[in-house]
């Protein structure tokens, strides 16, 4: 099976709902044009129903949440559950982004319960892995990157593998500025796929699609999308901007 390329825009905590309603409609607008790619958008919580209103007539847009809960229902007050999204016509949510890593302490634990959820809940996952500027300096990278794979991955059987897609976000190069270049991203690819192979076969590994997250923009994608083993980008600031979004999204060779 052909891999599916992929350009999915994170707004994260970003824009008014005016703002959000004029990029989504700029972004449906100038995108018409341009097939063959899966499209996605994260909009904060707040505004999905709005997004998905916009570009539900798209036979090749989506509309994920940047997180969900990783409970089912009941006494969790600020928490969104994969149900509630469901039933706004989510199609993805994300999981594992370095942010919520970060900021908010997600354990893998945590993180394969919130996959669980999305799934049981029809939800595809975006499954967000990568190493920090430290593990990269001390050439642990790989090492890091799959323990972060298989504390996660290795829960689940390959039959849920068509709801996951994968993303590495290199966190050094996520709103610095700075990017992985096409080798380096080129080599952690080729490195996931074969972890995924290891974990669960050659032929499942090939059909994953994994995307490039880290300072992905108009001036560099279509040199990353031209590796290998990269299926499309994870895209931060750039999606903020409807014209470079939809460059990155005709950037594929």
């Amino acid at each position: 099976m052909k891999r599916k390329k992929i350009v999915a825009g994170n707004w994260k905590m970003n824009t008014s709902w005016l703002e959000a309603f004029d990029l989504a409609t700029a972004i449906k607008n100038k995108s018409e044009k341009i097939k063959g790619v899966e499209k996605i958008i994260f909009p904060p919580f707040p505004f999905l129903q709005m997004v998905k209103e916009i570009v539900k007539e798209e036979g090749d847009f989506y509309i994920g949440a940047q997180n969900c809960s990783e409970f089912q229902k009941g006494a969790y007050t600020g928490e969104v559950s994969a149900a509630m999204l469901r039933s706004l016509g989510c199609d993805y949510a994300l999981v594992g982004h370095s942010e919520r890593r970060q900021f908010f302490n997600e354990s893998s634990t945590q993180l394969i319960a919130k996959i669980n959820q999305a799934i049981e809940n029809n939800l595809s996952v975006i499954f967000c892995f990568g190493e920090q500027l430290s593990d990269r300096k001390n050439n642990s990278h790989f090492e890091t990157v799959n323990k972060q794979l298989l504390e996660v991955l290795s829960y689940f059987p390959k039959d849920q593998l068509p709801k996951l897609v994968l993303a590495y976000e290199p966190v050094w190069a996520i709103g610095t500025g700075e990017t992985a270049s096409p080798a380096q991203a080129q080599e952690m690819h080729a490195y996931v796929r074969e972890q995924l192979a290891s974990i669960f076969s050659k032929e499942d590994a090939n059909e994953l699609s994994i995307l490039y997250g880290g300072s992905c923009n108009a001036q560099n994608a279509a040199e990353l999308f031209a590796c290998a083993d990269v299926d499309g980008g994870l895209i931060g600031g750039a999606s903020l901007k409807a014209e470079d979004f939809c460059t990155i999204m005709s950037s594929f060779s």
